[in-house]
């Protein structure tokens, strides 16, 4: 049972980076290596954050800082086996914890300094062939690869001319770890300091309807604008795409690069510039201008963007109109007296076991009503004394005599009974919540539509691998601050203990003092600014009076926005309302009606196909007694025929009307005498 608890979490993990994937990526659509490079740096990532309490209560039980022989003794003294003597189920050996990490860490060090970057310029280049973008990717990491090049590079001769340090391979990994988990450590502190404010308060927010209802007036307002300019944006980008597909003929070397551009456009802008070709013209006219193959890939990687982001705007505006009604639900239910939620628009969908039986409109009113409001308080509450927490203990936890982080506190007084499960669960929830300050922050910044992680599978190739880059990054620098924060990490504690798997393959920090006694221990503190600076959002207002909108209560700009929000989801309500009102008219009229339509049309049908038999009848026995005059009746017949104007919504034209006979509409191509007339309620 040794190795239980770490096989748990491995498939845990696993199937948790999976499911978030799935929600932000699409599997059906996204590349398969885009989506495999996220999975594996989002799931190496969690899998650390998972297993590191095990490798901390590992460390601290009694099995491993005591011997054998001591149990022994304490057995023959007692004659019954201390209860710190037995072994806990989730002990880890420790031969296999330092192999387990070294695998885990190089592994994501690899995909966010050398694969991820490399296939994020894979991935978004417009290129039309493997060789391109490959070497498109190439050119573009060469300054990135460079940069970080140069800052190894000068860490490492500042080593060199030390005159007490001598430079080996252990002392260069060393410094290459260092320099990777600074940067990190630099970026964690900005993050964090923004989530330990700002998740407390989302959830106090959630619980006032009234100011999440505004705020989602606000978000409107802002989507539809830019939801606007999406489809401008893809409007004169099929625009361009039309021109340059109408200047390559079929007969051109670039016509396939065309072929690969238009099977991304949407279907309709497919089908209009299909109906715009024509190929009756001279391919090889010298007169045209062609466009080179440079600018073909520039405008593929602009066909891409745009229809990814027009297609990302459309159903994130679908999203952001339910949630608007079902607040605005919520507002009228609230007075309601019979305790009974009510819908505006009810599901089309069957109503399931779990809404019939347990989610029923009591049980829904009571929670949307009036739990849910409290029980987000509450949560609010808990969050905040969490975040005090962190904030004290991260201006604190450099001090060993007395100790004054509180997370340190904990951890002790677990060792003292050698309660593992107390160490555990106490080591879990504090690195679960610093995570979550910290990704959570990671899944909420929007970089100018740059990067920007939208769920739904509506996240492009390049935020995906953006943001497990990111987790890369930022993992090992947040386990070694909450290593840090319980007084586990030798490097800043000063304490000669027994370190964990996870400290051992960083090296002693030591090589580098400046930044073990330095940079680690006192740039942490900055969190307190940060924190002040997110609780009064001067972040938010210096955005604002840079002219990006941001929502403020006491804002006339947003008061502005709020009211147009507003009045753009009561016209969407009303477009609902009169869908819906004329799929039940529809319905009703259907019920009505319906068996004297088919009736009718059923009647229509066999007299004419009796008209229709007669003529033929009639035209057979012309033909058959005089075969002089056939010829010319039938030419009579085909002008007639093409003199008729064409029904060009029928569901098929031939080459010949005479044989197409069989195949067309009862009433030929005139559209007063098409079989329309059986469907004359269809528009009612």
């Amino acid at each position: 049972m040794s190795g239980a608890a770490l096989g748990i979490e491995i498939v845990v993990v696993f199937f948790l980076a999976l499911f978030l994937l799935h929600r932000y990526g699409d599997f059906k659509k996204q590349q398969r290596m885009v989506l495999f490079g996220t999975l594996l740096a989002w799931y190496l990532c969690f899998l650390i954050v998972f297993i590191l309490p095990l490798d901390v209560s590992s460390v601290r039980t009694w099995w491993r800082q005591k011997s054998v022989l001591q149990c022994f003794t304490a057995y023959c003294l007692s004659h019954s086996v201390p209860t710190p003597c037995y072994k806990p189920w989730s002990y880890i050996p420790k031969r296999i914890m330092p192999v387990f990490w070294r695998v885990v860490y190089w592994t994501s060090q690899c995909l966010t300094w050398l694969l991820l970057p490399f296939m994020q310029s894979y991935a978004r280049s417009g290129g039309f062939s493997i060789t391109g973008k490959i070497k498109t990717a190439l050119i573009e990491n060469a300054i990135y690869y460079g940069t970080y090049l140069l800052i190894f590079g000068s860490l490492l001769i500042y080593v060199a001319v030390h005159p007490e340090w001598h430079l080996s391979w252990y002392e260069l990994q060393t410094i290459g770890i260092t320099a990777a988990n600074t940067w990190g450590l630099f970026l964690l502190v900005l993050l964090l300091g923004y989530g330990l404010v700002e998740i407390p308060r989302s959830y106090w927010n959630a619980s006032r309807h009234g100011h999440l209802l505004i705020k989602t007036y606000f978000k409107a307002s802002k989507l539809m604008t830019e939801k606007a300019d999406a489809e401008e944006n893809l409007e004169d980008v099929m625009e361009e795409v039309r021109k340059v597909s109408e200047s390559i003929k079929y007969n051109h070397p670039l016509r396939k690069f065309i072929d690969t551009i238009l099977r991304k456009c949407p279907v309709d802008y497919q089908e209009k510039m299909g109906r715009n070709m024509d190929d009756y013209e001279d391919f090889d006219d010298k007169q045209n201008t062609y466009p080179s193959e440079k600018s073909l890939v520039k405008l593929h990687k602009q066909v891409i963007y745009a229809v990814q982001r027009h297609n990302r705007t459309r159903v994130q505006w679908q999203i952001l109109l339910q949630e608007a009604i079902h607040l605005e639900d919520v507002a009228k239910n609230e007075t309601s007296s019979t305790h009974q939620f009510v819908h505006s628009f009810p599901s089309s969908e069957p109503t399931g076991w779990f809404s019939r039986y347990i989610y029923t409109p009591t049980v829904e009113w009571y929670w949307e009503c009036l739990l849910r409001r409290w029980f987000y308080r509450v949560l609010s509450v808990v969050l905040t004394l969490f975040s005090v927490a962190v904030v004290w203990s991260e201006c604190t936890f450099f001090s060993t005599r007395p100790v004054l982080s509180l997370f340190a506190v904990f951890i002790q007084l677990a060792e003292r009974d050698y309660n593992y499960l107390y160490i555990e669960m106490a080591c879990f929830i504090t690195i679960f919540f610093l995570c979550t300050c910290v990704y959570s922050t990671v899944f909420r910044i929007r970089v100018f539509n740059y990067y920007y992680l939208a769920s739904h599978h509506q996240t492009d190739a390049y935020s995906l691998q953006f943001s497990g880059m990111l987790f890369c990054r930022l993992t090992p620098p947040l386990c070694l601050n909450f290593l840090g924060l319980i007084h586990m990490d030798s490097a800043i504690s000063h304490q000669q203990k027994e370190q964990t798997a996870y400290t051992s393959i960083m090296g002693s920090m030591r090589v580098l003092s400046f930044i073990a006694n330095g940079f680690y221990i006192y740039y942490p503190m900055l969190i307190v600014i940060l924190c002040i600076a997110t609780y009064f959002s001067l972040g938010t207002r210096c955005l604002n009076l840079l002219g990006f909108q941001q929502f403020m209560g006491d804002n006339e700009m947003t008061s502005d926005l709020i009211d147009e929000g507003k009045e753009l989801i009561r016209r969407e309500k009303r477009k609902r309302q009169r869908i819906e009102d004329g799929e039940n008219r529809r319905r009703e009229w259907k019920e009505r009606y319906g068996n004297q339509r088919e009736d009718y049309t059923a009647r229509n049908r066999s007299s004419h196909e009796m008209k229709e038999t007669s003529y033929s009848d009639t035209v057979n026995s012309k033909a058959k007694y005089s075969r002089s005059g056939g010829r010319t009746e039938r030419d009579c017949i085909e002008l007639l025929q093409d003199a008729e104007p064409l029904d060009f919504n029928a569901d098929a034209l031939t080459d010949d009307p005479l044989d197409a006979e069989h195949g067309r509409h009862s009433g030929g191509r005139y559209l007063s005498m098409s079989s329309s007339r059986s469907r004359i309620f269809d528009d009612v």
